[in-house]
Parts: structure tokens; sequence; C-alpha cells
């Protein structure tokens, strides 16, 4: 592919943010980007080997009718390429193996820690850990929030990022860590990238609205020890010019939104590494 630094984005069964992600890959800096469907892929006509960049976007898989995400984490887990005969969650860890990068926004954050991409602290990347339930207000949950961006995490996407201002809407956003040993890990090793603030202290909060969903210390967003695989909540392919703010008829505001940086940052990644 030669200096072609490449995005791909999975959509079908449910998905429904796979447009706008795209074209936050573009905006970004990719200079092809493809959108194909689960099914392309288990039938062996798409493979993640020419891609750099795997992202996996924001929508309702199956209509969430296992919990979010979980029938595509088994789909993935247990089928297998029709043409190669390659189980596909082999070729994710391939992918990953490669040294390349994966970003799962919402529902893709909600299948990334179902597979057990994330937090992946053991090195084990098909082991969950933690989860993502029902909101704590019952409700499906569609607003704005601030958030921090912890500034010593390895993550590569939120590289000199230090806060952000985007939109959640999600059901089952309640970050949930399988005991007090893998939260405490998760806390110490800076895997918490991003966390829900409290809009009148500016510190991490447990407290409704301002956290949507009643995650553990607030958090928003997760990535691997490696810092190349990062899942969050909110939507920052929401967010990527200054109309999408809620405000941008009030106040002076730069010409693109907090969301851009995160696929900026993909992008100059992919780039020095694999160009």
């Amino acid at each position: 592919m030669g200096n072609t630094i490449a995005a791909l984005v999975v959509s079908g069964n449910g998905t429904n943010c796979e447009r706008e992600t795209a074209h936050a890959c573009r905006l970004g800096g990719f200079t092809q980007v493809d959108i194909h469907s689960i099914w392309e892929i288990v039938a062996g006509d798409v493979s993640f080997a020419p891609y750099h960049f795997l992202c996996l976007p924001g929508g309702f898989l199956d209509g969430d009718d296992l919990g979010s995400a979980k029938a595509q984490a088994n789909r993935l887990l247990h089928s297998v390429d029709a043409k190669t005969n390659t189980a596909i969650i082999e070729q994710i860890l391939a992918f990953i193996a490669a040294g390349k990068i994966i970003l799962g926004i919402c529902n893709g954050f909600q299948l990334m820690v179902k597979l057990g991409l994330l937090p992946a602290s053991s090195g084990n990347y098909t082991e969950q850990l933690v989860t993502l339930c029902g909101n704590d207000s019952g409700k499906f949950e569609d607003r704005w929030v601030e958030l921090s961006v912890n500034e010593n995490s390895p993550c590569i996407f939120t590289r000199g990022i230090s806060s952000m201002y985007l939109p959640v809407r999600h059901g089952e956003g309640k970050f949930i860590a399988k005991d007090k040993n893998v939260l405490d890990s998760l806390m110490k090793s800076n895997l918490h990238v991003i966390q829900y603030l409290d809009q009148q202290t500016h510190k991490p909060t447990l407290t409704y609205p301002d956290n949507p969903n009643g995650a553990q210390h607030g958090i928003a967003g997760i990535c691997d020890t490696t810092g190349r695989l990062f899942g969050l909540m909110p939507h920052p392919e929401a967010c990527v010019h200054r109309t999408h703010h809620p405000r941008w008829t009030r106040e002076d505001l730069p010409e693109e939104g907090d969301g851009l940086a995160i696929f900026k940052n993909a992008f100059t990644y992919a780039q020095e590494k694999f160009s």
C-alpha cells in the first residue's frame, strides 16, 4: 500500500455512526478510509491486514438484546474466516501484535471490553476484566459532558489533550471492574484515560448528571498497557467542527471540535510507524 495510511471502520448489525466516524478519520489525515460490514470480514472478503487503524463505531449492535455488544463479541470470538479458515479473533490479535491501533467508541468500547481487548492489563486480550452496564439513571442518556484527560496515561490517542467536551448517548455506559484488584491495578497503571468531571469543581465525579451513568471513579474511557487500544463512551466523531458544539452560536470557539484531536493523534502515530 506504499505510504497509504489506511483506516477500517466496521459496520453492520445495528451500527449507526460509521459514516461520521469515517469522516472524522479522513479529517484526521487518513489517506484511505473504508467502511466494511462484519459479514464481509467473516466471509473472507475483507482482511484486517492492509489497514493500520481499526475503528469500532457507535450503534446498537444486534439491538443490544443480550446486553450492549455481547452478541457481536461472541460472533468475533467464535467466527472463522470462510476463505482462510482463520479465526476472526486471531486476525484481530495479529493486528494488535503488528503494532497497529484500535479505537472503540460507545458501542465499540462495549465491544472491546467484552472481547477482553481492554484493559488487557495481564497481557491477555481475550479475558474480560471489566464491563459497561446499565446507567444508574435507568434510562438512555443523551447529553454533553466535561472530561479530564489523564496525562500520565500511555494512550497514544490523547497525547497533548488535557480536557474535552463531548456528547454521550448510551443506555449502558456504567464502567465497572471485575473486582477491586482489577480496578486498583487499572488506576495504578494509569489505564484510565478520561473521566467525567463535575462542571463546578472540575474534579472526577460520581454525581449525576455530570457523570451520566455512575461509572466507577467517573471512568469514561480506558486503554491497554501499550496505549494503542483505546475505548471511550463519549463520541469524539460527533464533535469534529465548532458547529457541532451546542453553544457554537454563543461562544468564540476554535474551528476544530475537541474530538478531532483523537483522530489526528491516531493518524500521526500510524504515519510515524508505518510510512
